[in-house]
């Protein structure tokens, strides 16, 4: 008999009580520290001296003696070829057709030893050859190593051969590296070899990492050009996949009408009038939207949540930014003092904080931080004090619309030209309004509720700068201080708010929501939000509606959502780490 070590073996003693009806004394059991590591060691001696095999397997030209116990101990696929009924169970050599031989030899290894080695260029080869013989852990490992070898110029191999072997994992994560460093994997030979199928399932994708959609039609037109004579009866329906009516008129034209692979395509040129057309008719928008008119997660910006008011530690001076293709918060900067119920917009890649009150008083004063060199700065300030105010841009300039100025309601409006770096006094609003809701549509700007020293609003006025006049519009159907609004697919939306002054403890907070369409110049009740609030943040991204923190009457929300007018549905959106309103 065979023992490879020269000492005795230690031995663990465990007494069990005899029963009383036995009479017996107690037995004693004895147990062998990695008793079964040795034996396998042992096992695989005699694999290395070809002692008691009782199998041979053959792939290609490798022949490989084995014991069956031991395949079948760690394999599910050998357990059920020699424990079944199947012809194989019998016979002494069995060949295994289309395995490679060296990964079998190394995985018959691993039965034994419990150990592999993976390398780069055999690796999908060994991979393959486990999934085929169930042996789970291996797939694993081989799976694990991949992930840390994904490169751009090798992420769409890996993402396909995942793909093939049905390893969901590495799948996901070879896919989610493709569309993070899409700019560098486009610009690899492994892109240029996809398929039309392959090209068509990025294309298709929301999530790539691009700053426009020009990008896309680049990557197409390079995809194209790599094969022309074969590759263009696949060029409609990959244009298809490209969000034409995103780009540019001035793009469409010198880059997609005039190019030569799209102009005897009748549904390529369909596609380049849908885009021209959106563009040409943009009352027409909301009926021609499609998954072309659908921006991707990354080409929409970004939402910037400033400062507002934490449970815990009171007015915050946090500026977070959050990304829809990451679904996530990150810090972006800190303003230099604390301001409540402040205005601010971005303005030339300059995110401007105008007003505001920082607990004694109400301010004027401006400051201004630019993204290119993360630093603040301070702009002149505003003509008034004001806290409560709504800011917009509109056509360049920015506008400093109504709030308070510490002694009463203001009805005064003033604009900043970043030109001439200047505030100017305007027309004024027909009332006074503070926490007023203002926004940009059809290149006016519109004063939404907001309250004045008597009551709260439900009155609406638009400014137009080309006469410097303000026009009154339908009153929405509720009186609401504190609200929110914004602007998506050419109407006006307004959110939440309260009926009655803040400071009253039986004001109430609304969840509903009114949208408002200019060339009817109504209201219309849509889908409410999932809490009631007021002083929700509300901005764009991309196609949907968002509306971020508030307060509820009882305190600082988290919660974010975002409203889909096309579904007339809001969905929860990640929530923010602060409890604030804006």
């Amino acid at each position: 008999m065979m023992n490879t070590s020269e000492t005795e073996p230690e031995f663990s003693f465990v007494d069990k009580e005899a029963s009383a009806s036995e009479h017996s004394f107690s037995s004693i059991v004895g147990i062998v520290p990695k008793h079964a590591e040795s034996s396998l060691r042992i096992m695989e001696e005699y694999l290395d001296k070809q002692q008691l095999t009782d199998v041979v397997l053959i792939a290609g030209n490798k022949r490989i003696p084995a014991h069956r116990l031991v395949l079948s101990a760690g394999s599910e696929y050998f357990a059920a070829m020699f424990t079944g009924f199947l012809r194989e169970s019998k016979e002494n050599e069995i060949e295994l057709v289309e395995v490679d031989g060296d990964a079998l030899c190394s995985l018959v290894r691993y039965c034994y030893t419990g150990c592999i080695e993976l390398k780069e260029d055999s690796v999908q080869t060994l991979l393959a050859t486990a999934h085929l013989l169930q042996l789970h852990p291996v797939v694993k490992a081989c799976c694990r190593f991949l992930r840390k070898q994904l490169h751009p110029s090798n992420c769409l191999g890996i993402r396909m051969f995942a793909d093939m072997q049905g390893c969901i994992g590495l799948l996901k994560q070879a896919h989610a590296y493709t569309t993070e460093h899409f700019m560098e994997v486009i610009k690899n030979q492994e892109f240029l070899l996809c398929s039309a199928d392959q090209v068509a399932e990025l294309l298709e994708s929301n999530d790539l990492n691009v700053p426009s959609e020009d990008t896309i039609f680049h990557a197409l037109t390079a995809w194209l050009k790599y094969d022309p004579a074969n590759r263009k009866k696949d060029a409609s329906r990959l244009l298809s996949l490209v969000k034409l009516p995103l780009l540019s008129p001035a793009f469409i034209a010198d880059h997609i009408e005039s190019n030569e692979m799209f102009k005897d395509q009748k549904a390529a040129q369909e596609l380049i009038i849908e885009a021209l057309k959106y563009h040409l008719l943009p009352e027409r928008r909301p009926l021609l939207q499609s998954n072309r008119t659908k921006p991707r997660k990354a080409t929409v910006g970004e939402l910037l949540a400033v400062g507002g008011m934490d449970a815990n530690e009171g007015p915050t001076l946090s500026i977070y930014s959050f990304s829809l293709r990451e679904n996530s918060w990150k810090s972006v900067a800190t303003m230099w003092g604390k301001r409540l119920q402040f205005g601010a917009a971005v303005v030339d890649r300059k995110l401007i904080i105008a007003g505001g009150r920082d607990g004694l008083k109400t301010l004027n004063t401006v400051e201004c931080f630019d993204f290119s060199t993360r630093n603040w700065s301070t702009l002149p300030s505003m003509i008034v004090h004001r806290h409560g105010l709504g800011v917009a841009v509109l056509g360049g300039p920015l506008y400093a619309v109504g709030g308070h100025d510490g002694w009463s309601f203001l009805d005064t409006v003033e604009r900043w030209d970043p030109d001439t770096k200047q505030w100017r006094s305007i027309s004024p609003m027909s009332i006074q309004r503070s926490t007023v809701g203002v926004a940009v549509l059809n290149d006016k700007l519109y004063a939404v509720g907001g309250r004045d020293i008597s009551s709260c609003l439900n009155t609406v006025e638009c400014y137009d700068p080309h006469t410097n006049k303000w026009t009154a519009c339908a009153p929405m159907s509720k009186q609401r201080g504190g609200v929110g609004v914004g602007v998506v697919n050419g109407c006006l939306y307004a959110l939440g708010g309260h009926e009655a002054p803040a400071s009253n403890p039986n004001a109430s907070r609304f969840d509903c929501v009114e949208r408002y369409d200019p060339k009817t110049d109504t209201w219309t009740m849509v889908a409410p939000m999932s809490v009631a609030r007021d002083a929700v943040g509300v901005c764009v991204l991309g196609d949907k509606l968002m509306a971020v923190g508030g307060y509820d009457g009882q305190q600082y929300l988290t919660l974010v959502e975002a409203y889909d007018p096309h579904l007339n549905k809001w969905e929860p959106v990640s929530v923010h780490s602060k409890k604030y309103f804006i």
